[in-house]
């Protein structure tokens, strides 16, 4: 069976610079790659995201490249940064442009986000990792993605200005590795589960 994994690093920073967020979503790429994961990371940052609330804006969009990987995903993760306590912009903007492909159906009928598992990767020196949690897996699950228990891992350091998660050496944090386990395993599950278990189509179409 082969499960594929997207991991969305949202950070405000293009790849050519060193993510917090990164560094601590390739704790759970670590777990995906032990249980044979097929995953891939996307900068969102590298990208020409056009503002907007459909899959393709046109005029030099690249938000179909994105898109496209998002569809052929088994499980998707969001990795965000705070910044006064929220989600990222481009966080939000990616929650808004899947937003736009919501609507499309597959073969049974069923929007395409069914069946997928989405979970959520959260890093900063500031509260407010459990608000972006939740604000991005309620996106996730309003779209038609599975939310299995447990896959919001983040990391905070101390209130202010202060080492972040990399320069802080924040994957000796028992917590946030704890949750970094529930959240690759429990997305393992659940995608495999759902291959082999689909959501049924009675009472689960859009048309």
């Amino acid at each position: 069976m082969t499960i594929k994994a997207i991991l969305l690093n949202c950070s405000l920073k293009s790849s050519d610079e060193e993510s917090n967020t990164q560094s601590l979503m390739n704790e759970a790429i670590k777990i995906f790659d032990k249980e044979r994961i097929d995953s891939e990371v996307v900068r969102v940052a590298d990208y020409n995201v056009a503002h907007g609330i459909s899959d393709d804006e046109g005029d030099g969009d690249e938000w179909p490249k994105i898109s496209e990987k998002i569809k052929a995903a088994d499980i998707i993760v969001i990795g965000t940064p705070l910044w006064l306590g929220e989600k990222s912009s481009i966080a939000t903007q990616v929650i808004e442009r899947m937003y736009g492909a919501s609507s499309f159906t597959d073969d049974n009928g069923q929007s395409i986000f069914y069946n997928k598992v989405g979970g959520v990767v959260v890093t900063g020196n500031e509260d407010g990792a459990k608000h972006a949690a939740q604000s991005i897996l309620y996106g996730l699950t309003h779209m038609g993605l599975t939310i299995p228990p447990n896959v919001d891992a983040y990391w905070v350091g101390e209130a202010g200005p202060g080492a972040s998660f990399i320069e802080a050496e924040g994957y000796k944090n028992d917590f946030t590795m704890q949750h970094v386990k529930f959240l690759s395993y429990n997305l393992i599950h659940f995608a495999r589960m759902l291959k082999e278990h689909p959501i049924p189509v009675k009472g689960n179409t859009l048309e």
